[in-house]
């Protein structure tokens, strides 16, 4: 499955203030403007609408969410350095393509919570319940759950919750059953090994995985670097060097499940990442 990094981070609000999930050094520098406009090009890790990504093939979306601390009422919205659109917005969107597909399937990791109290999640689990109603899989053994039992049931939502709150709802997976190891370098060579590491590692049976196929800078990247932003720094030198990893892989058991880039628009990356599901109809092909 083709996954796209802070999925929905192609906008960001530059008015709004500084998110939860950013230090206090931080919050204080952007009052002044400039800062904000520096901040968006190092948030933005996505060119492409959840509609456009959808499209385009993505299937597997990597979400942060917060609340507005301030802000009357439990509205969720997504984040990464900045606050995104309105989480209920995203989802509406999401559901439209899936009503006029029903035979898509997709997978959206709430991963990150930021100035969320039981009341929030509550607003949230209640708009995502709202949002996809009975296309919501429950929780089952992760071998079940194959396009022909989705199809059959007619789910088309795996909906992965990061918080304790998940063992509430039975449309809520837990998050371990989505391992996302991550890199956390700036170098390419680091990130390749470190795929295949944890690649090795990951649990035979079980869980879906993640292999987080992104470069991250540091402080001292976005420094020496402020005006040119994450694409023009770290992903668009590297991205094709990630790609050639991508075309060397095998799916299937030990092999990779969900792969996940930043701007996945700018090389053929779902196109690769679908196209490894024809090996395993070859390893069929010479089994039978």
């Amino acid at each position: 499955f083709p996954g796209s990094h802070d999925s929905f981070s192609y906008w960001v609000d530059e008015k709004s203030p500084v998110g939860p999930d950013q230090a206090t050094a931080i919050k204080r520098l952007a009052r002044i403007s400039l800062v904000k406009k520096i901040m968006k090009k190092w948030s933005v890790t996505q060119n492409l609408t959840f509609k456009e990504q959808l499209e385009g093939g993505i299937r597997y979306f990597d979400l942060r969410v917060s609340s507005k601390p301030g802000e009357i009422g439990q509205e969720i919205y997504f984040i990464h350095g900045l606050f995104g659109i309105k989480v209920w917005d995203g989802l509406k969107e999401i559901n439209t393509f899936l009503e006029q597909h029903p035979k898509e399937v997709i997978f959206l990791d709430f991963n990150h919570f930021y100035a969320m109290d039981d009341s929030h999640h509550f607003f949230l689990i209640n708009r995502i319940q709202s949002a996809f109603g009975s296309k919501l899989c429950s929780v089952e053994c992760v071998e079940y759950v194959t396009l022909e039992y989705m199809w059959e049931k007619k789910h088309q939502v795996l909906i992965f919750y990061h918080s304790p709150l998940y063992q509430e709802y039975p449309f809520l997976w837990p998050g371990n059953k989505m391992p996302a190891p991550w890199a956390n370098t700036t170098n390419v060579h680091k990130l390749l090994q470190f795929l295949e590491t944890t690649l090795e590692e990951r649990s035979r049976y079980g869980t879906f995985h993640v292999s987080q196929a992104i470069l991250t800078p540091r402080v001292k990247t976005i420094a020496r670097h402020l005006i040119r932003g994450l694409k023009n720094t770290l992903v668009h030198r590297n991205l094709p060097m990630i790609l050639n990893w991508v075309k060397a892989q095998k799916p299937g058991v030990m092999g990779v499940n969900i792969i996940t880039s930043d701007f996945v628009e700018l090389v053929d990356f779902a196109a690769t990442v679908i196209a490894l599901n024809d090996l395993l109809l070859e390893d069929d092909e010479s089994a039978s």
